[in-house]
């Protein structure tokens, strides 16, 4: 059983939008927002959200 490796908190490279958009090409994310009324995992808008929220948390 060897030690686990902690994750670093760094930065994704590039601005929140563009992140956004690597995971668009990627397939993890939609690319538009279906409006439903509860935002589903692979919504655009909540992935901008929580990526900004990354950034504010690591810098």
């Amino acid at each position: 059983m060897g030690k686990k490796k902690k994750k670093k908190n760094k930065l994704p490279k590039g601005t929140p939008a563009q992140v956004v958009r690597k995971l668009m090409k990627a397939g993890k994310v939609k690319k538009k927002c279906c409006r439903s009324a509860e935002r589903c995992k692979k919504c655009p808008v909540l992935a901008l959200k929580r990526i900004k929220d990354d950034f504010r948390k690591v810098a």
